[in-house]
């Protein structure tokens, strides 16, 4: 693909959970960043995507500027040692490459749970924080409702978002999977992002869970959900004796430092087993916790896909979705190279246009106005199909990467050179 666009990488795919919190970035911390890459590297197109399983910075500049990217990031989060990570980063140097994996990371064929629906939300969400900044540009937009569209063909033209295989939903069937054998297992929700309001849904609608408890530091939030999902309420100062009283707690709180720590949890007298599933990353429950006896802990590395039916219908549609993918690449490939030979339609249609006039002044002092008037309006014809003709050969000569024989031609036929030099 002819633009100079390019991403750098950090996912689950190389680097586990304890690398990945580390330089995971909240919203207020990805617009930071945008402006950074925007203002003193002098970065365009920008896009920087930050979950659970990724953090990624896509942009364009003519030169691989992937080592001073990784260092701003590890500037952002205070992290001197950020060579260190350097691993565990992919490098996308070439348009084609940085555009096909941009695709598979929205579509969610690139996420842990295959087709996972909130990648979508959090792709809009980046550029939604990139366009806000400025920091994006025709190319990053043209490409970015491309992957919009597509997902809206994937969504309707194939079976890979059937059935319910989100985190979310693995979450969900980890917690039916643990309490089997519980009768009546009380769940508490701590934490009402997206991906926490997404579990109280499923827990919600499986009807399974009679007693589910939510609590989050905006009450207005809970508030809103337990009137949609019919949940208890717990404020967030009595949020120990709710713990207590849990048998499975799912916390998807967002923040720097795990809140859940050993102590805290050794104070809840666990008397059989208590089961806490962090959906947060960085983790908000301390490593540490599942010392305390009777106490297990799932981070989001170990929930795996439960949904394996959802899932299977998911995988079988694979090929599906790629094709979809091509045909828009193809599409924006084809765009991108038309807007390489944007600036000599300018120029050929300015060109015609100096010499239409040129001629114009010539006979419109012998001509009556009826005559100019018709004058100009068959010249103005005539110029509009000379252009055209032009335009349809360059555009075809993109599609078969002949453009170049095309222009160097074109320039020397309109002497476009001259006239840039004399405009």
């Amino acid at each position: 693909m002819s633009h100079p666009f390019k991403a750098v990488s950090l996912s689950f795919k190389k680097a586990p959970l304890a690398i990945r919190e580390l330089l995971s970035l909240d919203e207020v911390a990805c617009r930071r960043f945008l402006n950074t890459l925007h203002h003193d590297l002098g970065l365009s197109d920008l896009l920087v995507l930050s979950t659970c399983n990724r953090t990624e910075v896509y942009y364009a500049a003519e030169d691989d500027r992937s080592r001073e990217i990784i260092l701003a990031l590890g500037n952002l989060k205070d992290r001197g040692d950020i060579g260190q990570f350097l691993p565990y980063f992919d490098l996308l140097p070439d348009a084609d490459a940085a555009v096909q994996h941009l695709f598979e990371v929205a579509m969610g064929l690139d996420a842990q749970v295959v087709g996972d629906l909130q990648i979508s939300n959090q792709v809009k969400m980046a550029y939604q924080w990139a366009a806000d900044a400025d920091a994006a540009g025709p190319f990053l937009h043209r490409l970015l409702h491309t992957v919009f569209f597509t997902n809206k063909r994937v969504q309707t033209e194939t079976s890979f978002r059937d059935g319910a295989a989100s985190m979310s939903y693995a979450a969900l069937e980890l917690v039916t999977e643990l309490t089997a054998d519980v009768a009546n297992p009380r769940v508490l929700v701590v934490g009402l992002g997206e991906i926490g309001a997404d579990v109280c849904r499923h827990l919600a609608a499986s009807k399974a869970f009679s007693e589910v408890t939510i609590c989050n530091r905006t009450r207005a939030k809970a508030e809103a959900l337990a009137e949609e999902c019919g949940m208890r309420i717990v404020n967030f100062e009595d949020l120990v004796p709710a713990l207590k009283d849990a048998d499975i707690i799912i916390s998807s709180i967002n923040r720097d430092e795990p809140f859940f720590t050993r102590e805290l949890v050794e104070h809840l007298d666990v008397l059989s087993f208590k089961f806490f599933i962090d959906l947060s990353v960085p983790r908000s429950i301390a490593s540490d916790v599942e010392q305390v006896p009777g106490v297990l802990v799932y981070n989001i590395d170990a929930i795996q896909s439960k949904a394996s039916a959802a899932l299977q219908i998911r995988l079988a549609a694979v090929p599906q979705v790629r094709a979809i993918i091509g045909e828009s690449i193809a599409g924006l490939s084809d765009w991108a190279k038309e807007m390489l030979v944007s600036p000599l339609i300018q120029k050929m249609k300015a060109n015609l246009e100096t010499l239409r006039q040129e001629e114009l002044d010539r006979y419109q002092k012998k001509a009556t106005p009826a005559e100019s008037k018709l004058l100009d309006e068959a010249t103005r014809s005539l110029m509009q199909k000379i252009l055209k003709q032009h335009v349809l050969h360059l555009k075809s000569a993109c599609k078969r990467d002949e453009a170049d024989k095309l222009v160097a031609m074109l320039g020397e036929m309109f002497d476009l050179e001259k006239t840039g030099e004399t405009a």
